[in-house]
Formats: C-alpha cells, sequence, structure tokens
C-alpha cells in the first residue's frame, strides 16, 4: 500500500519521522541564538560567565548538525558537484543519487558506527562529565549522537534508495520529491 508520497507505509512514516525530526530541531538554533545573546551580554554588561550556558550552546548546536543530517539528506541539502547534477535529467540524477547511496553513504555510515560505539560505550561506562568545573554531567549524551546520526542517515538512506528506484522504474514522479517542492517556498 503506498502513501501520497508514492512510498509504502513504512517507508513514509520514516520519511515523516525525519520530516518531524528535522522540523523540531530548527528550534534549537532559536534557542541557540538566544543564549548565545545570553552569555555576551552577562560576560560583557555584568561580568559573569556561565559554563553550562556556553557548554549548552555547543550540546544544541550538536543536536542539529547530526540529529537534522538525515533531514537534510531528504531535501536533497547535501554537498554533491551541482555543476553536472543540475544539468542531469530526472532519472539520471535518481541513477546518481542512488548509486551514491548504495557505494558512499551506507558503507561510511556503517564505518561510523562500527568506530564509535567503543568510543560513546566508554562515555557511557563512566557517565562522562565536563572537564570543566559546574559544566553539563552529559559528554555521554553528547557522544551519543555520533551512532544515532549515522542510524538516522541510514534510516533516510534506505528510504531514498526506495524513492530512486521508484523514479528509475517510472513509478514516481521526480518532480514530487521533497527537495523540489520546498524550494518555491524558499
Amino acid at each position: 500500500m503506498s502513501t501520497s508520497s508514492g512510498l509504502p507505509g513504512p517507508l513514509a512514516a520514516l520519511d515523516a519521522f525525519s520530516e518531524r525530526l528535522g522540523r523540531g530541531l530548527s528550534w534549537l538554533i532559536l534557542a541557540m541564538m538566544i543564549i548565545q545573546f545570553l552569555i555576551v551580554v552577562l560576560r560583557y554588561a555584568f561580568s559573569v560567565n556561565s559554563i553550562p550556558m556556553q557548554e549548552s550552546v555547543m550540546y544544541m548546536h550538536a543536536a542539529v548538525f547530526m540529529l537534522a543530517a538525515a533531514y537534510t539528506l531528504k531535501h536533497g541539502g547535501h554537498v554533491r558537484v551541482d555543476i553536472f547534477y543540475r544539468a542531469m535529467s530526472p532519472r539520471r540524477k535518481a541513477l546518481v543519487d542512488l548509486l551514491g547511496t548504495l557505494l558512499l553513504l551506507l558503507p561510511v555510515m556503517g564505518f561510523v558506527i562500527a568506530t564509535s560505539l567503543g568510543y560513546v560505550g566508554k562515555s557511557w561506562a563512566i557517565f562522562e562529565g565536563s572537564p570543566d568545573a559546574g559544566g553539563i554531567p552529559g559528554v555521554f549524551l553528547l557522544k551519543t549522537l555520533i551512532p544515532a546520526f549515522a542510524v538516522l542517515m541510514i534510516v533516510q538512506g534506505i528510504v531514498e534508495i526506495y524513492r530512486n528506484i521508484l523514479i528509475l522504474k517510472g513509478r514516481l514522479d521526480p518532480n514530487a520529491l521533497p527537495h523540489d517542492a520546498d524550494e518555491e517556498h524558499l
């Protein structure tokens, strides 16, 4: 059973999850700006320094960067050589995206997971905290974003593989891709 996106139900649900997560994380950007503004005002107007506030900006930045990467993939926002890509037909773009996902994205994300699990596991084993006195005691949570990022990218990569196969088979209109629709709203 397909949804209006042309994807079967479970894949459409994963695609929708990436969308909701990315849009939800966008609010952290506003929070980062407000907290960074407060840090500057407190430091230069009142000579007050807050390590937890400074670290919270770093944590939020890491969360946005790592967890919204799948949203960026869904919307075609990752780096590619657009000078060649933009001139390609939709089917050729689908082929390039399919091969890129299969030959680059999935193996690299598998490598990220395999190499980060020990690093993250050691951090969890000691519930690693901030090296600064009074800092946020959740460095182990911050490091957990590394494998979480890779898992989310793999999940969205699987959705993109299926979407590109449908385009190559002529069963999905390439103009219905989410990044094509969003460019009209920018």
